[in-house]
Parts: C-alpha cells; sequence; structure tokens
C-alpha cells in the first residue's frame, strides 16, 4: 500500500512571531498582482510587485542578521518555502551591495552597453538629480548615498 502523502508543512519554532508580517506582505502581494495597469508604462506594471518582494526579504534578512531575532532554522525554512528571495540576500551581504534593491540592477545583459542600472550610481555622480529604475521602480540603491 502506498504512502499517504499529506501537505501538512512542519513550522520551526517562532513562526508565530513573524507570521502575521509575512501573510500581510503577502495580502499586498496579491493586491498589487491584482491591480489594474490602465494608464501605466509597460514596466510600471511590476514595481509594486518588485518593491514588496524586496520589503519580504529586507524583513527576513534584518530579523536573522541585523537583529538576530530568529533561528537558522526559521531563516531556512522562509527561505525555502519562498517567502525571501535567496540569492538577494546572498548580494546584500557583499560589501558595496547593502542598499541593492533588486537583482535586475546589477546584470548587464539587461543594461545598455553591457553595464549596471542607473540607479546604482551614486547621487553625487549623477548628472539628472531624479532618477527611476527602468526595472523595478527604484530611486537609487548604491551603497555610498
Amino acid at each position: 500500500m502506498p504512502k499517504v502523502r499529506t501537505n501538512r508543512v512542519k513550522y520551526p519554532e517562532g513562526w508565530e512571531l513573524i507570521e502575521p508580517t509575512l501573510r500581510e506582505l503577502d495580502g499586498k502581494m496579491r493586491e498589487a498582482e491584482l491591480d489594474t495597469h490602465d494608464g501605466k508604462r509597460k514596466c510600471e506594471a511590476l514595481w509594486p510587485i518588485f518593491k514588496i518582494t524586496h520589503q519580504k526579504s529586507r524583513y527576513i534578512y534584518d530579523l536573522y542578521y541585523r537583529r538576530n531575532e530568529i533561528s537558522k532554522e526559521l531563516y531556512e525554512f522562509c527561505l525555502d518555502q519562498g517567502y525571501g528571495d535567496r540569492n538577494l540576500i546572498a548580494k546584500w551581504k557583499k560589501p558595496g551591495y547593502e542598499r541593492l534593491c533588486c537583482l535586475r540592477c546589477i546584470q548587464p545583459r539587461d543594461h545598455n552597453f553591457g553595464t549596471t542600472c542607473v540607479c546604482r550610481v551614486p547621487k553625487h555622480l549623477r548628472e539628472e538629480k531624479v532618477v527611476e529604475c527602468v526595472h523595478c521602480g527604484c530611486g537609487g540603491c548604491a551603497s555610498g548615498d
């Protein structure tokens, strides 16, 4: 007789402390996905989704690395379940990428001349003072700002 599989996920200790915030951010994500994008440019329709994804990942990162309020087991569980972006968090741990908004901003294949996004340029070196990233709507994520 085959084993009966259940979809019960065993939540690690401390999950009840961060669950309300993550559920709230999931609700915001659903609203952003269902929001109409009438009158917006094609790229602007995805900006709220990028911002909420960044917010969830930053929340998990801060709880584990900055405040030390969650265990490694809970941190790994959150990343495995898709509550945070593992690759983005890995970049935040490296010097110069502490304020990175999304991974598309540093991928040379997504930009002209094989460079990075304009939001990665420090504000004091920009010719234009107000800049929005085309990919995520970020105003500037350079570490020197």
